[in-house]
Formats: C-alpha cells, structure tokens, sequence
C-alpha cells in the first residue's frame, strides 16, 4: 500500500543542481524540505549496481541518521554507442572537482574513437530512479527516462552534468537550452521532459498532495 508524504523530507543529496531541481519539483506540495547539507548528513557509499539500489542507499541513509522520511535521486546518462556507459558511474566521470565539462570531453572523445560522429550513432537516454525511505523501513520507489541524442560542441549554460550536450527526441534545444520550467514544469507552462521530472510525476500521482 501506496504511503503518503507529508511534513518535513531531507533531501538526501549534497548536489546543488539536483537540490535545486528538487525543491522546485517539491514546491506545489505540502511538504518541508531539508537538505542533507543542512543536517550535516554524511554521503554514504554508493555501492548499488544499479540506479535504483543507489537510490535507496542514499534514501535510507538519510531516514535512518535524520529520524524523518527521506529523498534520494540516482540519475546518470546512458550512451547507447558505450554499452550504457558512464550510467551509474556518471557523477565520477566528473572527478572529485564535479568536473563536467571534462565529463562531457570524456564522452565525445570515447564517441569520436568509435566513429560514432552521425546523430543515428550518437543515441543516449538520462535515467532517473527516486526512493522515498522512512526510518521504519518503509520505502516508495519509482524510475523514468528520457531518450535523446547526444550534440557537440554542448549548447547552452542552464542545467548542470551533461545537459548541454543531450538533445532530447523531437526537440532542437538542448537540455543546456531550456528553462527549469520547461525540462520540469508540466503543460503548459513547461514539457514536463525530463528523467527527474517524469519519475517525479510518479511519485507525486502516488504519494503527494497539492497545497
């Protein structure tokens, strides 16, 4: 059975642009959020073999140290040309420095050694899995993705990790491209497009309740 939420959730993550994009999603609803910043809340290791496992790592974490429910994103882009790769591994593609933009050369060179210079062989896809986790136990779990293709050199200054270079199926923008309000914001303000938004609709249709 479905647990609604409801009062104070620690956002498990010390991702400024995941936070961001966190508490917007979170506004509409009649829920608190606290980073895990703000508790002081250590990052637990991410030794999950999957997005979702490491989601309920960071979700359960933050429930058991905090007392209170908990909200953990696990994303990362999958290229389709790179058996999937960086995937799960996507944030340490960027090194200790959060480097991205080093991430992203990473991606084009490894692309561009595989002669995977045409849109047809550059397919990729961002993967989103939420958990949910309350300090009995309890745990609400949902996952979504986006399919686009990946575009060099990256375009655009908004967003963060490898947005600038995903260009998501049937636009001409790059995630870098658009507003908050149109990768997350639900018609017809926004496209409701993105990997974090999509598995968050889920969430939300399940667990939350408008203001």
């Amino acid at each position: 059975m479905r647990r609604a939420i409801a009062g104070r959730l620690v956002i498990a993550t010390h991702n400024a642009g995941k936070l961001a994009e966190m508490r917007e999603l979170l506004a509409p609803y009649r829920v608190e959020a606290i980073a895990a910043g703000e508790l002081h809340l250590d990052e637990p290791p991410e030794t999950g073999t999957s997005f979702r496992e490491n989601a309920r790592i960071k979700a359960q974490f933050a429930a058991m140290a905090s007392r209170l429910p908990a909200f953990a994103d696990d994303s990362g882009l999958a290229v389709e040309a790179l058996d999937g790769a960086p995937g799960i591994h996507s944030a340490r593609w960027a090194g200790p420095e959060k480097d991205f933009r080093h991430a992203m050369e990473k991606v084009e060179g490894m692309l561009r050694e595989r002669d995977a210079f045409e849109p047809h062989d550059r397919s990729a896809h961002f993967v989103s899995a939420l958990c949910v986790a309350w300090p009995d136990g309890h745990v609400e779990e949902f996952e979504a993705r986006v399919d686009g293709t990946l575009v060099w050199p990256p375009r655009g200054a908004n967003g963060f990790g490898y947005d600038a270079m995903f260009q998501p199926d049937g636009f001409a923008r790059t995630f870098g491209e658009m507003s908050s309000e149109e990768k997350h914001g639900l018609p017809p303000k926004g496209f409701g497009l993105s990997h974090r938004a999509r598995a968050f609709f889920k969430l939300a249709e399940a667990c939350l309740a408008r203001r």
